[in-house]
């Protein structure tokens, strides 16, 4: 046994009602964590959770108390009983003076006589709590009792702290609207996976999202829009005399109770206020504050980029007194120390045309109109600095001088974050390639639609400090769910996971600890765990990879592959579904003289696992075009 496990060894329990055994009943394999812990050693007993046992809670703790009726909560649909809080209870939360585990580490001992869970923090306790729960069979998740169903788990040490402090997930509610139950449920779901940031991206042009009471017409007018579906960017805009019928907005009590929920859940809530770009909601709602003329309707997905404004004016000083009032409001109702203000895609053209704007250039003697954003954004720091809040922003903020306390959230790659972090700025990095998890996560043609390539893979494979960065600038990463293609919260689940489950581990257990094999099974043990949960997920990594090009005689060429590494793929050139008697892939193809189609499908054991895929030749043709063009203009 490792020396690790004799610390602490004064929090031995003692239980009564769970009873472990040596008998092998639960295979140690069955401990699938995510994210897994960082030293863990299995013991050879196990014991069984019943309706006799205790939660003990050494020193009076509201926090604590707090946690036992998480825990209860968790347990009770599944298993029919909650356990109380005892004197000389059967599992113990222990806080220590320990400092070496951190804010948020904990130490975990499973043994034959006892479970205690000791940490320097509650929120400690906390995870530590989110370990147990996953050592327990996948039906502890569901929402009906197990009637008769035998609750027992293999004992473990474990001693565990997350390698980053920021471990995030944002959601968008502007293109879409998400219910505040909804909301609840997703900030739910990232903190069983040890996440703790909830990026809330709340207004945009598509919808104002939040109510600010000194501005009513921002959600009174804001926070509507036609009723649309139908492909983004290519939909018929409101028409005259059509009825804004869409939407929703949090009231401040709703956020308060949003707050109070993830509180509980040692989640942190960052409101985003998207300026001064991104703003067209805000625009048609209050007119005044548009360079030339402000858009009549909230736009419903339809392209306006360049045509219709979406930037707040700069040169008018009520755009400063706007947005004076709505930081005061934000900052009021949000306890976190940050607030982010987007400053990402500014259009600046309509800028460019301002006389308005144009004098303000002129006044504070800025160059172009990159200098003016940052003279905004600067201005954006001193409102927040007077109200105690500290400002993020997208990379964007960057251009045309970085503001002196700004902490910046690199999206267009790592650049931005490098270049931040180099001169003295934290950073929290979520490059798209790696975190935007709207964007499809295999095959398009089996996957809803969207307009980029984002792999369980690629999640797994980010690691947010680059080479030659200082490691203390970055505070961590997070994965960043748009909804412009995700019009349900069932679809924000399949988008959300499995690689909201990927992030989750590389930002806790570390890149360094990180390997793909041993990850994707228990991947699937989670899917198993999410079925009882009712969480919706994607399974796109059982989809075969299909990639064209051309070879130096012109030839197309398709090599076909998968994300794992155990599956089989089987296809066929002939318009017939394949299936295991059709030809096994081993090599790439060369496409059948007068062939129309490819239809692919992945195995395993014999079964089929992955979507049947068929795709026109003419449509590989195309992609292997695009390919060489790509590869040509490196």
């Amino acid at each position: 046994m490792k020396t690790f496990l004799s610390i602490l060894s004064a929090a031995t329990l003692f239980i009564g009602s769970m009873a472990c055994t040596q008998q092998n009943e639960t295979p140690t394999n069955a401990l699938a964590f995510i994210p897994q812990p960082k030293e863990m050693q299995v013991l050879s007993d196990q014991f069984q959770l019943t309706r006799r046992a205790g939660i003990t809670i050494e020193t009076p703790n509201p926090e604590l108390e707090r946690i036992a009726h998480y825990f209860n909560s968790k347990i009770a649909p599944a298993t029919g009983f909650e356990l109380r809080l005892k004197q000389r209870g059967n599992i113990r939360f222990k806080l220590t003076d320990d400092t070496s585990l951190g804010a948020e580490g904990y130490h975990l001992l499973v043994k034959h006589s006892g479970v205690t869970i000791t940490a320097h923090q509650p929120a400690g306790i906390f995870y530590g709590v989110q370990t147990l729960l996953q050592m327990f069979p996948p039906e502890i998740r569901g929402k009906e009792e197990q009637k008769n169903k035998v609750w027992k788990i293999a004992c473990v040490d474990i001693t565990d702290k997350p390698q980053f402090a920021w471990r995030g997930m944002m959601l968008d509610v502007s293109r879409h609207w998400f219910t505040k139950e909804e909301v609840k449920k997703y900030i739910d779901e990232l903190a069983e996976y040890k996440m703790n940031v909830f990026h809330w991206h709340l207004t945009d042009d598509q919808g104002w999202r939040l109510e600010i009471k000194s501005l009513p017409r921002l959600t009174e007018v804001g926070a509507w829009r036609a009723p649309r579906v139908g492909q983004w960017w290519h939909r018929e805009p409101q028409q005259p005399g059509e009825e804004a019928t869409y939407g929703g907005f949090y009231t401040q009590e709703d956020v308060k109770e949003v707050l109070a929920y993830a509180a509980e859940r040692y989640v942190r809530v960052i409101p985003e206020i998207d300026v001064p770009g991104h703003s067209l909601a805000a625009l048609v709602a209050y007119p005044e504050l548009a360079c030339m003329k402000a858009p009549t309707t909230v736009n419903v997905g339809n392209k306006f980029y360049g045509e219709d404004e979406n930037t707040l004016c700069i040169g008018k000083e009520e755009t400063f007194e706007f947005m004076d009032k709505v930081l005061t409001e934000v900052a009021a109702l949000f306890p976190d120390e940050y607030i982010h203000i987007g400053g990402d895609e500014c259009f600046k053209g309509f800028w460019h045309k301002c006389p308005r704007c144009q004098a303000r250039m002129r006044a504070e003697n800025l160059k172009n109109e990159n200098e003016l954003q940052s003279y905004f954004i600067h201005r954006m720091e001193s409102l927040l600095k007077e109200k105690g809040k500290k400002l993020i922003g997208w990379d964007e903020i960057s251009e045309g001088g970085l503001a002196p306390d700004a902490t910046v959230m690199s999206w267009r790659g790592m650049e931005g974050g490098i270049q931040a972090a180099k001169a003295g700025h934290h950073v929290i990095m979520t490059p798209a390639e790696h975190c935007y998890i709207d964007l499809w996560q295999g095959e398009p043609s089996v996957e809803p639609d969207t307009y980029s390539m984002c792999r369980l893979k690629d999640s797994y494979s980010f690691n947010p400090v680059p080479e030659g960065v200082p490691a203390e600038m970055i505070l961590g990463g997070q994965g960043n769910l748009w909804a412009e293609s995700v019009p349900t919260f069932r679809h924000a689940e399949y988008m959300a996971w499995p690689r909201g489950w990927a992030l989750a581990e590389v930002l806790w257990t570390g890149p360094e600890q990180t390997n793909w094999d041993k990850f994707w099974p228990r991947v699937e043990q989670h899917f198993v765990r999410a079925n009882a949960a009712q969480i919706n997920y994607a399974r796109s990594m059982y989809n075969a990879i299909i990639t064209p090009s051309y070879t130096a005689d012109g030839t197309l060429e398709i090599k076909l592959e998968t994300e794992l590494g155990n599956l089989d793929i089987y296809y066929t050139f002939d318009n017939t579904d394949p299936d295991a008697f059709t030809p096994k892939y081993s090599e790439p193809l060369r496409v059948p003289k007068d062939a129309t189609w490819l239809r692919v499908v992945t195995y395993r054991d014999g079964k089929p696992i992955g979507k049947v895929i068929t795709l026109p030749i003419t449509e590989l043709e195309k992609r292997a075009a695009n390919t060489r063009r790509v590869v040509g203009n490196l």
